[in-house]
């Protein structure tokens, strides 16, 4: 049994009225979340990235060229708050991965743009990524893989997420 299974037992035991039922899935995916973030979070690392780092330059590059969107769309794409979008485009800006400039179609904004070397090392990093996904995922055959990703489109779908 696992450890989601023995903490159901134990609220059936301490609660027997209460349906625990839920946290048979809820619990597993908060911890297999956990889990992936630690390790997706430890590659982005090896690469001198954090999470949302990662997260801007790869939302720059699968925009395709010019590779550049405002600030504020760059924020919507990431669910960030402009606050925090600010102090990831420093920190990038800083390492030369992007560039700011002010907006053509609005002077009070930003637009921001990869360099070719945020190009190069989203790149290099997003091809290690997938890697790695694939390897989180090796204990699940293809068909659990599609049918887990269904599954869960659907579930996504009808909380509008």
């Amino acid at each position: 049994m696992d450890f989601i299974g023995r903490v159901q037992q134990q609220w059936q035991r301490e609660r027997p009225g209460v349906d625990v039922a839920p946290l048979g899935l809820i619990g597993r995916l908060h911890r297999i979340a956990n889990h992936l973030t630690v390790e997706l979070v430890a590659l982005y690392a090896e690469y001198g990235l954090t999470e949302g780092e990662f997260d801007v330059l790869a939302t720059l590059r699968r925009e395709g060229v010019p590779y550049a969107m405002a600030a504020g769309e760059l924020a919507r794409n990431t669910v960030v708050t402009t606050g925090g979008m600010s102090k990831r485009l420093d920190r990038l800006e800083s390492r030369g991965l992007i560039t700011r400039r002010v907006s053509e179609a609005d002077q009070r904004g930003r637009t921001v743009s990869l360099t070719d070397a945020g190009r190069e090392l989203i790149d290099e990093t997003f091809t290690a990524h997938m890697e790695n996904e694939r390897l989180l995922l090796g204990s699940l055959s293809a068909d659990e893989v599609e049918q887990l990703t269904a599954l869960l489109r659907h579930w996504a779908e009808n909380e509008g997420l």
